[in-house]
């Protein structure tokens, strides 16, 4: 089993399964294509799912299963993840996979098959391989529902026990400072401090169009009612395929943001292959000349970027994320707004943030009242 693009007539993409004869595996393609399609799910989603899937498929192939014996005997699975290095070409080559990405790839089998029996493709049965149901029966008063009777909920069978996520690790400012230092162009500029102080994901940022962009005091004139300056962060598929990961959001600029565009503007007009292209950050001087930056260039980039720096760690897209949540929290932002302003779905995942520095734990302590711990020892 392996993954496979599918590119449809309409122009969107997502990723399925193959078997060795290059023909879609049913079941797994009517799942991605709904997820795809049906969830608006990006296509980079449905690539991580299909590559789970295909691992799945092929385990239950080798070993002679069908999809509800796989079910059945899903423990079997699991122990072969936890034994056998991974082959394919990647960081994790040669290694056996984490707890955490058993539980992630367990996570897409199981909707995986809440997909083909709602779609009639397996029977309702085959999920009792897969949940196990509890009730309320044994909580504290206080944290049952109002409603009358025994609330049940499914819980996975198959968890793999995994230390608990470290915390965010943001860009520190000076290093922040030292990247803007060794920037050879005013974009890479303006796309540093756009991440900086905007807290958009790289996806997020190199999605914008030229019409996301409001600079001015009053954007009145184009429909927009937001005041002051600000951009759109708006989902949509991109050819680079950079794309917005939690819908649309308005998020305010500041000057700085501001003066560094202004300059890159000049550039940008310098290179007569970006003028019919839409996007906001594009290509200057390397292959694909005006066309929009994707993902993996700006990776490599700042990879590169940060040797030239001199830092002493690499700094990636999403530490400049985490700085501007850590700096706006530390700086007295209620979590309310840094959550509507980094665009987070839920407020748990916010919630991240808010861990203390060494500085201010050193500072708490040191608030600590004097004691009196003697002159002599008897």
């Amino acid at each position: 089993m392996s993954t496979f693009l599918v590119r449809m007539p309409s122009g969107v993409r997502y990723w399925t399964v193959v078997d060795d004869d290059w023909v879609p595996v049913p079941a797994a393609d009517a799942y991605l294509r709904h997820l795809r399609l049906g969830t608006d799910r990006a296509e980079g989603t449905t690539r991580t799912y299909a590559g789970d899937l295909a691992c799945y498929l092929g385990w239950c192939e080798a070993s002679g299963r069908d999809l509800v014996a796989g079910a059945k005997t899903l423990a079997m699975f699991v122990a072969m993840l936890r034994t056998t290095p991974v082959t394919r070409a990647g960081s994790g080559q040669g290694r056996v996979r984490s707890p955490g990405r058993i539980n992630h790839l367990l996570a897409a089998v199981r909707e995986f098959y809440k997909h083909a029996v709602a779609d009639g493709v397996l029977d309702a049965s085959v999920l009792v391989s897969l949940f196990e149901v509890g009730d309320d029966r044994n909580l504290p008063a206080e944290l049952r529902p109002e409603a009358t009777g025994l609330r049940y909920r499914a819980r996975p069978r198959h968890v793999q026990r995994s230390r608990r996520a470290g915390r965010p690790v943001p860009v520190r400012r000076e290093e922040a400072e030292a990247l803007l230092r060794a920037c050879r162009c005013w974009r890479d500029r303006f796309l540093l401090v756009l991440l900086w102080f905007c807290g958009l994901r790289i996806g997020e940022a190199l999605g914008l169009r030229r019409s996301d962009l409001h600079l001015v005091s009053t954007a009145a004139a184009l429909g927009c009612s937001t005041p002051g300056p600000h951009v759109h962060v708006v989902g949509r598929d991109n050819p680079n395929r950079a794309r917005a990961k939690s819908g649309d959001r308005v998020v305010p600029i500041r000057a700085e943001v501001l003066s560094c565009f202004d300059r890159y503007l000049g550039e940008r007009a310098a290179c007569p292959a970006a003028e019919g292209c839409d996007f906001v950050l594009v290509n200057l001087g390397h292959q694909l000349l005006g066309q929009g930056m994707t993902t993996d260039s700006v990776r490599k980039w700042l990879a590169v970027l940060s040797t030239r720096a001199g830092l002493e760690r690499r700094v990636t897209p999403h530490m400049f994320r985490h700085a501007t949540a850590t700096e706006l929290l530390a700086r007295g932002a209620s979590i309310d707004v840094v959550k509507e302003l980094l665009g987070h779905s839920s407020i748990r995942a916010t919630e991240v943030y808010l861990h203390p520095d060494v500085d201010a734990l050193r500072a708490a302590v040191d608030r600590l009242g004097p004691i009196d711990v003697g002159k002599t020892i008897r």
